[in-house]
């Protein structure tokens, strides 16, 4: 089978969800099920789509002002029960942090998108994803999805052990937990360190990355001017940037 790595553009709906449950998935992440039947239609095709949320600003004086604005990953959607599952990591302060502890069943929260998907091939003989604690929906989601038997190797940068999330995946799976303190979020040095020492698999493979903008695009440096890996078969993106709201970058050609 030809590699294909293909980009697909949907059709841009908004939706009001209400909250079905809130549960915790580390002591770092929440996981909040939202339900509604418009998600009937919903489409995401690619494991590291966006929806973008919208959450009321000024709740304190009646939720007035323009609403924040954050891109989140859905971790996992089902049309027929028409449900939308998000994680939530957990920061000091922000919209998104503040609605997810603060979330009840019948809370409400509006969505839009996805706007379009990345769709990667099964053909490649191997995969790594590499990120952080943001990048754990997406990955997650790839794990259950993928078909038995892929080779998938995943390098996560987490706070600690009571970070680590155990993925069901019918995936031949090798997961590497790299633990760093949050006030080394925004350092390169533990993800790059894990990359520079794995073993490259042989065959032609597929790696994405995800995780603050400067961590990501020294992970895409080493990937090209080290590894020497082709650029179609990778992509990288830098899921938040320090000192920087509601940031994404993308640094593929």
């Amino acid at each position: 089978m030809q590699h294909q790595v293909l980009r697909v553009r949907h059709e841009l709906k908004r939706r009001t969800l209400t909250v079905q449950s809130v549960a915790p998935v580390t002591p770092g992440m929440i996981r909040i099920v939202l339900a509604d039947p418009s998600l009937a239609d919903f489409v995401s095709a690619g494991f590291d789509d966006h929806v973008k949320l919208f959450f009321p600003n000024g709740a304190d004086d009646g939720g007035g002002g323009e609403p924040a604005m954050r891109d989140y990953t859905p971790r996992a959607f089902d049309p027929e029960a028409c449900t939308l599952t998000l994680d939530f990591v957990l920061h000091d302060g922000g919209p998104a942090t503040g609605w997810a502890v603060a979330a009840r069943p019948g809370d409400e929260l509006r969505i839009g998108g996805p706007r379009g998907s990345v769709v990667v091939s099964d053909s490649f003989d191997w995969w790594i994803l590499v990120g952080d604690e943001t990048a754990l929906p997406a990955i997650g989601r790839r794990l259950e999805e993928a078909p038995r038997g892929a080779r998938i190797t995943t390098i996560v940068a987490v706070t600690g052990p009571e970070e680590e999330q155990e993925i069901a995946t019918r995936a031949d799976h090798r997961a590497i937990w790299v633990h760093r303190p949050a006030t080394d979020a925004t350092d390169p040095a533990p993800l790059l360190a894990a990359l520079a020492g794995l073993d490259w698999p042989e065959g032609e493979g597929f790696v994405w990355i995800a995780a603050e903008a400067g961590i990501a695009r020294a992970l895409r440096s080493h990937l090209l001017d080290v590894r020497q890996h082709p650029r179609q078969w990778h992509r990288a993106s830098g899921y938040w940037l320090e000192g920087s709201a509601d940031a994404h970058v993308s640094l593929d050609d």
